[in-house]
């Protein structure tokens, strides 16, 4: 046996060490902690989402971070914008934003057909919300966070698109890229099909402001998440440069 307190060898049913002295009754066995349990997935991923949404970025050209700030006004004007037209109205349906949605939403419907009819109607709704969900993703994967943002924001402006059409599900007034109308085509409406489908036709415009909400929630998160980054990128872009102001 070896003892616990010098080190020393000693024989097997000794009481107390020929080297030090000590009792060994009198010395509790030392115990390596206990390692810490591996973070579970759904930590990993908030602390590398955390990370990627509010590391200090890199230090830029000021002039970059001046482009960037414009850009940010156009998005906050245009968000107020957006907010500003009625959800029953066809100021949303006609705007120049709802045409750069309209492709990826046809889109949308043929990468989900072939997993059966229901989803083949709800793809294009899936379409024009996924594709800028991919946006955001892989802006954070390269460690982007200001065009990330820009990401959330047009996730948000996606969601408010689609709620003057789940809105018309029972009016069927809105015209579709058919050119005739849901009561003329009432084929074609997706969330008219979707809805009465699922039995849920009476609560289009309960759902319809849901969508809105969740749009104008994040098209106001966006805004504020790209002004952080701006601020943080300023400030080391002016640390860069010698100046004195520090963030």
């Amino acid at each position: 046996m070896r003892c616990p307190r010098c080190g020393r060898e000693q024989d097997d049913g000794l009481e107390s060490c020929t080297q030090c002295g000590v009792y060994f009754a009198r010395i509790r066995p030392r115990r390596d902690p206990a390692p810490a349990p591996p973070p579970d997935g759904a930590r990993q991923a908030l602390a590398w989402l955390r990370e990627r949404m509010f590391a200090v970025p890199p230090a830029q050209d000021r002039r970059v971070v001046v482009v960037r700030a414009v850009g940010w006004m156009v998005m906050a004007v245009w968000a107020v914008r957006i907010l500003s037209f009625p959800i029953d109205g066809p100021e949303l349906m006609g705007s120049f934003l709802h045409w750069i949605h309209l492709p990826f939403h046809e889109a949308g419907h043929v990468v989900f057909r072939p997993f059966g009819a229901f989803l083949h109607i709800l793809g294009g709704t899936l379409g024009q919300l996924l594709v800028p969900l991919i946006v955001l993703g892989a802006f954070l994967r390269q460690e982007d966070p200001f065009g990330a943002a820009f990401g959330c924001w047009w996730l948000g402006a996606s969601f408010i698109d689609c709620a003057p059409y789940i809105n018309d599900a029972r009016a069927r007034i809105l015209p579709l890229t058919s050119g005739e109308t849901g009561q003329e085509d009432w084929e074609g409406h997706d969330w008219y099909q979707l809805l009465s489908r699922t039995g849920h036709l009476q609560d289009d415009h309960r759902l319809a402001h849901w969508f809105w909400i969740a749009g104008a929630l994040l098209l106001m998160a966006a805004l504020a998440w790209g002004a952080y980054v701006l601020w943080r990128q300023w400030g080391r872009s002016m640390r860069a440069g010698g100046a004195g102001w520090k963030p």
